[in-house]
């Protein structure tokens, strides 16, 4: 498929801000808990804020590969059977939560509205947070859903798509949690570092399985089914026009083999070892910038695994417009 850089940075900028926010959330679910320090409200009123905009300059991208940017709206009508349409839905309303999440730390909007026992006091924070939770999961599962749906595209086609999704996304939202709280000066660096190297971890074992299982594919459709004749024995060789049309550009990315391994190679350093080793030194020496510089690097390396996923992936139609004489 042909990789469109405005999808790229929709699902990776919209990946990294959802985690942010997880982020941001799971510390105060651990202060409350007595696990980590507490922080005040502009901590996380600002983390959520940044989390935000990522959300809305994600959004601002995925316009770009609009045809008719102002039908955009429509997307939103096939909610019961699109996947596109729930996502529509779905992430503004996770912008909403977002912001007024944000927005209690903020102002401290923190009277209690009930309690649950005799120690969990729940508030604002708490009640718009949990369901920016929900929000954030269904994002990911309908943003991934959007092309594990895709059956006849075999490379997606996979429950690896949607861990991929979330734990990438989720690797790079506590990865930014870490350069943040490094930036403004917080002790929560190492708690937010600890899970990023986690998730980093997981995203790696499930991008490098997704990897595995895309390398063994037996693909059901062959030249034979694509032009409906059974002869063992068939070369292609022409396209049948002068030159390239809708078909080969929007549905092949047109770089060689050699350019589609290395991306591959780019995104399997950048990503998962490079990240995980800068965290570590981070912690060695106490470093405030090594966080962000992880952060930054992974996110040009999650850039090129997007690139690469889409890029992997053979769309049927190429079997017969493969060539060109």
């Amino acid at each position: 498929m042909h990789p469109a850089f405005s999808v790229i940075f929709l699902t990776t900028l919209l990946g990294a801000g959802q985690g942010l926010f997880l982020a941001m959330f799971t510390g105060q679910l651990y202060a409350i808990a007595g696990f980590v320090p507490a922080q005040d409200g502009p901590f996380y009123g600002l983390g959520s804020f940044v989390a935000l905009f990522l959300l809305v300059v994600g959004l601002g991208a995925s316009f770009f590969h609009l045809g008719r940017p102002e039908r955009a709206w429509r997307s939103a009508a096939m909610w019961r059977t699109s996947w596109l349409s729930r996502e529509v839905i779905i992430l503004p309303a996770l912008m909403g939560l977002l912001f007024i999440y944000g927005l209690a730390h903020w102002m401290n909007w923190t009277a209690p509205w009930f309690s649950i026992g005799s120690t969990l006091e729940v508030d604002a924070t708490l009640m718009f947070g949990l369901l920016g939770t929900i929000a954030s999961f269904a994002l990911f599962v309908s943003t991934a859903m959007i092309y594990a749906s895709v059956k006849f595209i075999e490379e997606w086609h996979s429950t690896f798509t949607v861990f991929n999704f979330t734990l990438l996304g989720l690797a790079s939202g506590f990865m930014l949690a870490a350069g943040y709280s490094a930036y403004i000066g917080s002790p929560l660096v190492p708690f937010f570092g600890t899970w990023a190297v986690v998730l980093t971890i997981a995203g790696f074992i499930s991008r490098a399985a997704h990897l595995m299982r895309n390398a063994r594919l037996q693909h059901k459709s062959t030249v034979q089914t694509a032009i409906g004749i059974r002869h063992n024995a068939i070369v292609q060789k022409a396209q049948g026009a002068m030159g390239g049309s809708f078909n080969t550009r929007e549905f092949f990315h047109g770089r060689s083999e050699l350019t589609v391994r290395m991306v591959r190679n780019v995104f399997l350093v950048l990503v998962f070892p490079v990240p995980i080793l800068l965290i570590v030194i981070a912690y060695l020496i106490a470093s405030t910038t090594l966080p962000i510089i992880a952060f930054l690097i992974q996110y040009v390396g999650l850039i090129a695994e997007r690139w690469y996923f889409f890029a992997e992936a053979k769309h049927p139609q190429n079997l017969y417009y493969q060539a060109i004489s």
